[in-house]
């Protein structure tokens, strides 16, 4: 990379703010490949270039700020992540009794609360995220403040968030169903076009 930014001109271009849009295709393109693993058979070959490509956006981020007076490096970023994951897993690293998986998820959540200061359960909510994936997550939180949805509003958004809110009861998980019933319709109009 260091060869890269030097020698190569694009690559010594890009900022942060120019690699953005790259990060979030090479995630897309990673969840295409998850999303494409044979469940009997998985071939992980494509999902193992994937993330190479994902990877390479961080290193590329890390790189570009480590420019930066006040920038960090790949290895700043490898340590907080190693201190996170050890904070964040007490019941791993320091003894504490959990009793499931659940258990685990609120004391995370709890622990990453805490180090943010967040004063809402909606606080760190991304409003960047698609709008599945987002209204997916704000009904999670709101059911951990015990506030319910309000069911009925008759607008298509309104009546969507419902579809969410129904898919969520029966244990599903909105984005999935919604990809795969897409799915089903791509593959319909392939085999018309076949025809």
């Amino acid at each position: 990379m260091d060869r890269l930014r030097t020698e190569c001109p694009w690559d010594r271009e890009q900022t942060h703010r120019s690699l953005a849009r790259y990060l979030l295709e090479e995630a897309h393109e990673t969840l295409e490949a998850i999303d494409g693993l044979d469940p009997e058979e998985p071939d992980y070959t494509h999902l193992r270039e994937e993330l190479g490509d994902l990877l390479l956006q961080v290193y590329f981020h890390a790189r570009v700020a480590s420019e930066q007076p006040d920038g960090f490096t790949i290895d700043d970023v490898a340590a907080g992540i190693v201190d996170k994951l050890v904070h964040r897993h007490p019941h791993v690293f320091a003894g504490l009794d959990v009793a499931d998986a659940d258990e685990v998820e609120r004391n995370w959540e709890a622990l990453k609360s805490a180090e943010k200061g967040r004063a809402s359960v909606l606080d760190g909510i991304p409003p960047s995220l698609p709008a599945l994936a987002l209204a997916d997550k704000t009904l999670g939180r709101a059911a951990k403040a015990g506030v319910d949805p309000r069911p009925g509003d008759p607008s298509p958004g309104g009546r969507l968030l419902d579809l969410v809110v129904e898919a969520r009861a029966a244990g599903l998980d909105p984005e999935q169903e919604l990809r795969g019933a897409v799915a089903r319709l791509a593959a319909d109009v392939r085999a018309t076009e076949s025809r």
